[in-house]
């Protein structure tokens, strides 16, 4: 049952944090949203900080698993393409507030802050998924192709944000093919 009251916690959390902002949203909204007692919070969780990684990591694990299954089970390229497919999709879920990672990257600038650090490694990992496929692929230089397919995943993420979703992610995956075509792939 206590696994449960967590998720529960995670679940509000993130849907807050993501809808309104990690420092605009405090602890007693989370905790009349969720229906959890305070007690059961600090049970779970000694800090807000605490509370905002969990939450970010909810968001975490499934991405990353989606990217693991579609590295393994397709052609590098084909995979590659696939992310902004799979982008496209994301972007058109409702409501969209921008990537929940960069949010909190810019709410907290130090770089040295856990959820700052969090929010990197969640990037690091797409880009890492990005350079083991054009390794495969036998690219030249495969971490800066890497670098390259993901600022335009992250341009479509930022420019759906401001803008509004609409064709952003297919876009950036009408680039990402000529710039792989470009890299001989």
């Amino acid at each position: 049952m206590a696994s449960s009251k967590r998720d529960q916690l995670v679940n509000t959390a993130i849907a807050l944090f993501y809808r309104e902002g990690f420092h605009a949203t405090g602890i007693d909204r989370i905790l009349a949203e969720s229906g959890v007692a305070k007690m059961t919070l600090y049970k779970h969780f000694k800090s807000k900080d605490e509370l905002i990684i969990a939450a970010l990591e909810s968001r975490f694990a499934p991405a990353a698993e989606r990217m693991a299954a579609a590295f393994e089970h397709l052609p590098p390229r084909e995979a590659i393409l696939r992310v902004f497919d799979g982008l496209a999709e994301w972007l058109r879920q409702e409501p969209f507030c921008g990537c929940a990672f960069i949010n909190a990257a810019g709410e907290f600038h130090d770089r040295d802050h856990p959820v700052h650090r969090l929010a990197a490694s969640y990037k690091l990992a797409t880009q890492r998924y990005f350079r083991e496929a054009l390794a495969r692929l036998e690219v030249a230089q495969p971490e800066r192709l890497a670098r390259q397919l993901q600022y335009l995943m992250e341009g479509a993420i930022s420019m759906a944000h401001i803008e509004g979703p609409s064709d952003q992610a297919l876009e950036a995956k009408e680039a990402a093919d000529q710039l792989m075509r470009a890299a001989g792939i």
